[in-house]
């Protein structure tokens, strides 16, 4: 299904009102699949740009009110962060990109050690997001086992063939799937988009939303309980909960143990290696900051992935 429009909302926020921020580090992270860039492949060649160029390129999403899909785009320029979409975004671009968070705080209260300071300079003005729940439950379903590349491909992959379309600036732009096509398409048919063994783990989890489970459900459970919780639903383990809680449902806290963390544990922190999950977790939520600890992660994930360290 298609849906045309012609109107064009648009805004600017002043840099200097919200603290730094680096744009291509916060939707290239490792934290969302669900943008791509004007200029080429999210996850791919850093984005292109004229010398004399200070304006960065759009990256595009969608987002949804009342069940309607709608394109945005953002971009920074040497002096604001823009966004144009078919929707008024005002209120939806500063918290999907994390806009309110105070960066120098969250960094006073992370721990002061090397690595940690390391990956701050490097990667600093990087937010965490707040992606819309579903899309990011599955993206990270279809995480397991794989590079952030693929992942990303992959759903380009549901969105394109899957999505319904608006028309936005000339461009025909794909929507995520709703929960209620994706829990009607066929498993062989998300096995052909490359889903592998992870398309009955998608097709069961969007029919479990459909009728009503809704992962924004768990948002003001504690912590712990909000990820338990999370792995009622089909392919979805404690690392993915601690993903879907912390790059869509704000739980700060949250600290997804992937094989970089993991690795992360066993080279900086072996003393905070548990044996298990949770305590794990546990452990090095302490150590990263807290209530915070999540932001550290990001910043080392990040940084780690990339080759520091």
């Amino acid at each position: 299904m298609s849906r045309s429009t012609r109107v064009v909302y648009s805004g600017q926020i002043p840099l200097d009102s919200i603290g730094p921020l680096d744009l291509q580090a916060t939707l290239e992270s490792g934290q969302s699949y669900l943008w791509w860039r004007e200029d080429g492949p999210a996850y791919g060649d850093p984005p292109g740009s004229d010398s004399q160029s200070t304006t960065g390129p759009w990256y595009y999403t969608t987002t949804r009110a009342n069940g309607n899909p709608d394109a945005l785009r953002v971009r920074t320029t040497e002096t604001n962060l823009e966004w144009e979409s078919t929707t008024d975004a005002a209120a939806v671009v500063p918290r999907r990109l994390g806009l309110a968070d105070d960066l120098a705080a969250i960094r006073a209260q992370a721990p002061a050690d090397d690595v940690v300071e390391s990956a701050f300079d490097a990667y600093w003005g990087m937010r965490v997001v707040r992606g819309p729940a579903f899309p990011t439950l599955v993206s990270f379903i279809c995480s397991t086992q794989m590079r952030v590349g693929r992942i990303h491909a992959m759903q380009q992959s549901l969105r394109e063939s899957l999505g319904q379309t608006v028309t936005f600036e000339g461009k025909t732009i794909h929507a995520y799937p709703t929960p209620e096509r994706l829990a009607t398409t066929s498993e062989a048919a998300l096995r052909d988009l490359s889903l592998g063994y992870r398309a009955p783990y998608v097709q069961e989890t969007a029919a479990m939303v459909a009728e009503g489970v809704a992962p924004d459900d768990v948002r003001g459970s504690p912590y712990e309980d909000a990820r338990e919780e999370l792995t009622r639903y089909v392919g979805v383990g404690q690392k993915v909960a601690d993903c879907v809680l912390l790059f869509s449902l704000g739980y700060l806290e949250a600290v997804p143990l992937d094989t970089w963390m993991q690795r992360t544990v066993a080279t900086y922190y072996p003393d905070c290696d548990r044996d298990r999950y949770a305590e794990t977790s546990r452990a090095l939520r302490e150590r990263l900051g807290g209530e915070i600890a999540g932001y550290t992660q990001t910043y080392l994930f990040h940084y780690l992935r990339n080759g520091g360290g």
